[in-house]
C-alpha cells in the first residue's frame, strides 16, 4: 500500500498518449521534457516509504492492519487533522510549495466527495458506491490523481452548449449498459503527465442544457482515446541544474486533456449528468473545502521557501542591516505569519462533519482571497530586494570551465557572505523562482488555481457570518432611541 519512488515511475509506463512539440512523447519517465520532474515525484514517494517516516507519513486504514498515506486520512477531531497536516507539510517540503498539484491535493477532494457521500446516495445509490470504492481503490493503491475540472474559455459569453463545435468541452456523445462515452476536451490537467489517473468533472456553474457536460468520473490516463496536448516544457528548455535548479526539476507540466470518445465504466462514474449534484459534490460536500485546505499548506510551505530566498538575498548583498531592508523583511515575515495563522485558525475553527472533522470554510476563503493578491506582492517585493543581481550573472554553467572566464567571476561575482561560485549559484536559484517564464508560470498559477478573484470572493461572501456582525450594529441601535432622546430633552426644558 505504500509505494515507492520506483514503483511510482514505473507505473508511469503504461502507453498513455502525450503529446509535445507536435510528436508523441512515449516514455515520459525518460523524455527530456518531463523526466527530472518525474523523478522528483518519485523523491515523494521514497520520503513516504522510508520506514522513518512511517508515523509522520502513514495512518492505519481503519478496515485492517494496514497503513496508507495520510494524504487518505478522513480526520475524525482536530488532533487527527493536525497529524494529517504535519505529514502533507513534510512532503511539500521536499518540493518548496512548487509543485501544486502533487499527490495530495486531489486526493484531498475525493477524500472530501467520501466524507460526504451521503449526498451522493440521496442523489443515486449507485453512483454513491461508485464513489465508495473508488475511494477505497486510490487509498489502497497510492493512486497519484490530478484533475480536470473547467472547460476550454472559446467564447466565454456563451454556454458550453452554446459553443460553434458542440463537443468543444466534454461531455456524453453517448450512454449505454457498460458505461458513458465522452467526447470534447477539459483543462487544466497541472501534473497530469506525472500522474496515474485524472478526476473529470466540472466545477463552473452549469445551465439547463448543459446536463450533458455535467458529469463526474476518475480514469486511468492511459485510457483508449484520451489524449494529454502538454504545453511549452520549462524543463526541457533547463538543461542545466545548476542553471534553473526549480524548472528542471519541479515543472509539474499543464496540459488539455481530448477525449476521443473515451469509454467510462459505470464503476468510475460519480454523477451522471445532472447540473445540480455537479455542484453539490463540491460544496454539500467537504470536497472542496479539504482540496483548498491542502492548497493553503502548501503555500504555507511556499511562502517559507520565499522568506529564505528574501533573506539570503539581503545576505548575500551585505544589506541586512539597513533600516529600510529590516523594515520590508518584517513586512514579508508578517505576511508569511499571517498565512500560517490561517491554517492553524482553519484547524482550530474546525467543526464536525458527521464523523468527521473539517476545517473552517471561512478561514479557508480568507486565506484564498488574501493570498491570491499576495503572492505577486511577494514576487514584486523580492525583485526589489534583489535589485540588478538577478539579470547579471553567468550565461551558464559552462562559463566556470573556461579559465579565463571563472576568473572574471570571481572579480566580478562578490559578495560579503559567498563565495562567487556561491553568490553565482545562489542567484540562479532566486532567479528561477522570481523572474524566470518558469516563475512567471507560478505567479500566474497562485492567482487563479482557486478561481478568478470574483469567485473566491463569492465564497467569502457566501460563507461569512454577517448576521453576528449586523447583530452588533442592532444591539447598538437599540442600545438608544428617539423618543428617549426627546423626553430627555423636555425634562432639561421644563
Amino acid at each position: 500500500m505504500i509505494k515507492t519512488g520506483a514503483q511510482h515511475t514505473q507505473s508511469l509506463r503504461d502507453g498513455r498518449q502525450v503529446y509535445i512539440d507536435g510528436a508523441v512523447a512515449g516514455d515520459v519517465t525518460q523524455h527530456p521534457a518531463f523526466r527530472r520532474s518525474v523523478e522528483s515525484v518519485a523523491r515523494l514517494y521514497d520520503f513516504q516509504s522510508a520506514e522513518q517516516n512511517r508515523e509522520l507519513m502513514t495512518f492505519e486504514v481503519p478496515e485492517g492492519g494496514d497503513r496508507a498515506n495520510r494524504i487518505w486520512q478522513l480526520p475524525r477531531n482536530h488532533a487527527e487533522m493536525v497529524e494529517r497536516r504535519k505529514g502533507l507539510e513534510a512532503w511539500t517540503e521536499l518540493h518548496g510549495g512548487f509543485l501544486g498539484r502533487s499527490p495530495d491535493h486531489v486526493a484531498s477532494c475525493i477524500s472530501g466527495m467520501y466524507m460526504g457521500r451521503e449526498v451522493f446516495r440521496d442523489y443515486d445509490p449507485a453512483r454513491a458506491k461508485a464513489l465508495e470504492d473508488y475511494y477505497r481503490y486510490a487509498r489502497d493503491n497510492d493512486i497519484y490523481l490530478t484533475y480536470v475540472i473547467i472547460n476550454p474559455q472559446a467564447d466565454r459569453s456563451k454556454g458550453a452548449h452554446e459553443q460553434q463545435d458542440r463537443f468543444l468541452a466534454a461531455g456524453v456523445v453517448d450512454e449505454d449498459s457498460t458505461g458513458l462515452t465522452i467526447r470534447g476536451a477539459k483543462m487544466l490537467a497541472t501534473g497530469g503527465i506525472m500522474a496515474n489517473e485524472v478526476l473529470v468533472t466540472c466545477i463552473q456553474p452549469l445551465r439547463p442544457g448543459e446536463e450533458p457536460y455535467a458529469v463526474s468520473f476518475a480514469i486511468p490516463l492511459n485510457t483508449p482515446g484520451l489524449k494529454l496536448l502538454s504545453r511549452k516544457s520549462y524543463e526541457a528548455a533547463a538543461q542545466s541544474v545548476y542553471d534553473n535548479p526549480m524548472a528542471s526539476r519541479f515543472d509539474e507540466n499543464d496540459a488539455v486533456v481530448f477525449f476521443d470518445d473515451v469509454k467510462v465504466p459505470w464503476d468510475r462514474v460519480f454523477v451522471n449528468q445532472d447540473t445540480a449534484m455537479c455542484m453539490k459534490q463540491f460544496q454539500a460536500t467537504p470536497a472542496h473545502v479539504h482540496q483548498n485546505y491542502q492548497a493553503q499548506i502548501r503555500l504555507m510551505v511556499k511562502m517559507r521557501f520565499l522568506l529564505g530566498v528574501a533573506r539570503r538575498i539581503t545576505e548575500t548583498n551585505g544589506v541586512t542591516d539597513f533600516p529600510q531592508v529590516r523594515e520590508t523583511l518584517g513586512t514579508l515575515a508578517a505576511q508569511c505569519a499571517m498565512v500560517d495563522s490561517l491554517v492553524h485558525a482553519m484547524e482550530i475553527k474546525g467543526t464536525q462533519h458527521g464523523d468527521y472533522f473539517i476545517p473552517d470554510r471561512h478561514t479557508l476563503y480568507s486565506a484564498q482571497v488574501l493570498t491570491q493578491q499576495l503572492y505577486a506582492q511577494v514576487i514584486t517585493t523580492l525583485r526589489d530586494l534583489a535589485g540588478g543581481g538577478l539579470i547579471m550573472l553567468p550565461s551558464s554553467v559552462a562559463d566556470f570551465a573556461n579559465p579565463e572566464l571563472r576568473e572574471i567571476i570571481g572579480k566580478t561575482q562578490q559578495s560579503p557572505a559567498a563565495s562567487s561560485e556561491g553568490r553565482v549559484k545562489f542567484f540562479k536559484l532566486a532567479w528561477d523562482v522570481i523572474g524566470s517564464e518558469y516563475a512567471s508560470r507560478h505567479t500566474q498559477y497562485e492567482m487563479f488555481y482557486a478561481g478568478a478573484s470574483f469567485v473566491t470572493k463569492g465564497h467569502s461572501f457566501r460563507t461569512f457570518d454577517w448576521d453576528r456582525c449586523t447583530g452588533l450594529v442592532d444591539r447598538m441601535l437599540d442600545s438608544y432611541s428617539l423618543e428617549d432622546e426627546l423626553t430627555r430633552l423636555n425634562v432639561a426644558a421644563e
